[in-house]
């Protein structure tokens, strides 16, 4: 099959249904595999899961230089979106946020370098930086757009005033955040304002960080360097009570002869055609699945089900740690 295309706000930018996140590729979920990712990678050009989701602070550096080895004699085929914003030192992620204007110009040269490139297509602030005010940023965008650097403007876990204030000096196009049926913080906010101003969302961990799949260990069954040692939802009791609430997933997928993740996407796609799903993966049979979620159909009633048991309220345990949740502009 091959993936419809959706938009994302309303200065022209295409996407296909689907994406996909390669953070995983290089960090976050055990050893890193370059062989498999760039077969992945060269997969979901095939299927026609083309918008390609990365960022500078990914390895870091090494995510965004994978793609700009698998994307050689590709590149006119993907939509590549990468970001900006957290302080990087010697090739290290530091604590703290950089978003300063002459900042953001040397982080998009070093990835327009990285990724073999003359131009990114969605370029976004990772993380909103206290320190320097929004209307700045996007100024500083604006004029990498005007140079043809970048072609459109996103924010990352921005607030619904943020959105609003760098909204009005130049137009984004694309909200990044976290938004699945295992995390529903944006709906009471942030949503309205997005269908206000007619931006899209893209939605990274659509999974619940694996846990929709079904296939989950507890936190201390996953190895040190694994995302999930540490993630709050897989711990202890949490663990427990979420595996329950996650129950309707399993049910729905096994009615209809699917995977639960796929189920997961399915909720995503149908909730609102400016809603676009990057689940991440580094194995073609997980991308193939993944981008398969894109034909299945859920009934009202599943629907329903699904919003129900998953209510905000019914997940124990935050989605992040302490530290990361500071970083959050809510």
């Amino acid at each position: 099959m091959s993936l419809s295309t959706r938009r994302l706000g309303t200065q022209g930018l295409e996407v296909s249904s689907v994406g996909l996140g390669c953070m995983g590729m290089s960090q976050s979920y055990g050893p890193a595999d370059e062989a498999e990712s760039i077969a992945t990678l060269h997969r979901a050009i095939e299927l026609g899961c083309t918008f390609l989701d990365t960022a500078e602070v990914y390895g870091p550096f090494k995510n965004e230089e994978l793609l700009g080895k698998a994307l050689a004699g590709k590149r006119d085929q993907v939509v590549i979106a990468t970001k900006f914003g957290f302080h990087i030192e010697n090739g290290e992620r530091m604590n703290g946020t950089d978003s300063r204007p002459a900042h953001i110009i040397e982080a998009v040269e070093g990835s327009l370098k990285r990724l073999r490139t003359d131009h990114i297509d969605l370029l976004y602030q990772h993380r909103v930086d206290r320190n320097v005010p929004i209307e700045d940023v996007a100024g500083t965008v604006a004029e990498l757009i005007k140079a043809g650097k970048v072609r459109f403007f996103g924010l990352s876990e921005a607030g619904a005033a943020t959105i609003r204030r760098a909204h009005a000096v130049h137009p984004v196009s694309a909200l990044q955040s976290e938004y699945s049926l295992w995390e529903r913080n944006l709906e009471t906010d942030v949503i309205p304002v997005l269908k206000e101003l007619q931006i899209g969302l893209v939605a990274f961990s659509p999974l619940g960080r694996g846990f929709l799949t079904g296939e989950v260990k507890r936190a201390e069954d996953y190895p040190a360097d694994d995302f999930r040692r540490n993630d709050p939802r897989y711990q202890g009791e949490n663990y427990d009570v979420n595996m329950r609430a996650a129950q309707v997933v399993r049910d729905i997928a096994q009615s209809l002869k699917a995977k639960p993740g796929q189920i997961a996407l399915a909720w995503l796609l149908q909730k609102d055609d400016h809603i676009v799903p990057i689940p991440g993966t580094k194995r073609r049979s997980y991308l193939e699945e993944n981008v398969a979620a894109a034909s299945i159909s859920l009934s009202p009633e599943q629907i329903k089900a699904l919003d129900d048991a998953l209510a905000p309220g019914k997940i124990s345990g935050p989605r992040y740690s302490e530290t990361m949740m500071a970083m959050v502009d809510r």
